[in-house]
């Protein structure tokens, strides 16, 4: 019996042209462009225009990307796996809006919810779907508007965060092929309020107590890197690519710092984008492939933190 894996074989992404700057956010805030940089690493975030930009619109564009570069048809989509915490409605799933948008008839879709890490809990059911044979094909989309969840008069959230979109395809492959070698997912309820976002009342902004996410990012996503290089059966030296959930620069460094692994093989674009949730670890992803540092055999780590708290890593051989 040949055993089989799920692997990735194409990202797309999609970003809002609207960009909001350092400088801008000191015209309405107490905050400064060197305060900003030197506490987080970002300079600018892209954002949604107006309240009528949806998730499912710019994870459609993300999704249309990833189908175009698999050189595929959407209607080879078996599942639609869509995480988000900013949905467009509570019901239908953006997973079956952005089914609609791609013009696909044929596959089932639905939503998640881990927050930051919910790109990662998405593989790991994606994964899931082919290895038993129920798929051969999924869609898995990242897509987040933020913008729309901030008080922007808080400086503690609205500098951190941008929207938009990052997609890939994921098909069956044979082990020897390589494919997503292991995924490892944790979770904490009772650290669920350093971190959430009210889904009734008048103030449903996001919430943060920003010095315990940082504590709590620097520890558990070096740990879920270790957990899941030992159960993928290598070792950090044989990472050649680091990509972490896109929360702030110093989480990134230090999580580099406690694996072992210089800065040259971790990629970052925070300083771009912001924290983008869900899309971050896509986003970035796109970037690597397009950037020629994925290859045939390259071997790459994957990690977030998001609200829940939920965590986890992936070790993955393209």
């Amino acid at each position: 019996m040949e055993y089989k894996r799920a692997k990735i074989v194409s990202v797309g992404v999609y970003v809002p042209q609207k960009e909001i700057t350092n400088k801008d956010l000191e015209k309405f805030l107490d905050t400064s462009d060197e305060w900003i940089r030197t506490r987080t690493g970002i300079i600018s975030r892209r954002v949604v225009s107006n309240a009528n930009d949806n998730a499912f619109e710019i994870g459609g564009k993300a999704s249309m990307a990833a189908i175009e570069n698999a050189k595929i048809s959407s209607q080879d989509i078996d599942a639609i796996i869509c995480a988000t915490f900013t949905p467009d409605y509570f019901f239908p799933s953006t997973a079956c809006k952005i089914q609609n948008y791609i013009g696909n008839t044929k596959a089932f879709a639905f939503d998640i919810s881990a927050a930051c890490a919910g790109f990662l809990y998405g593989l790991s059911l994606a994964n899931s779907l082919i290895i038993s044979g129920q798929c051969k094909r999924v869609l898995l989309v990242g897509t987040e508007v933020i913008s729309k969840t901030l008080d922007w008069k808080d400086r503690n959230t609205c500098i951190l965060f941008g929207d938009g979109a990052g997609a890939v395809v994921l098909e069956e492959c044979s082990i020897k092929d390589g494919g997503i070698l292991s995924i490892y997912l944790k979770s904490n309820g009772a650290l669920g309020d350093i971190l959430y976002l009210p889904a009734w009342g008048d103030n449903r902004f996001m919430k943060m107590n920003g010095n315990e996410v940082f504590k709590y990012a620097i520890r558990l996503m070096s740990d879920s890197v270790l957990h899941g290089i030992n159960n993928a059966g290598v070792t950090i030296n044989d990472i050649e690519l680091l990509i972490p959930h896109q929360a702030n620069i110093r989480i990134i460094k230090a999580v580099a710092e406690n694996l072992g692994l210089p800065m040259q093989k971790v990629i970052t674009n925070l300083d771009r984008y912001g924290n983008t949730s869900s899309a971050s670890i896509p986003i970035a992803l796109e970037q690597a492939w397009r950037e020629g540092k994925i290859k045939k055999g390259t071997l790459v780590a994957l990690t977030a933190l998001g609200g829940g708290l939920a965590w986890g890593s992936a070790v993955v051989k393209f």
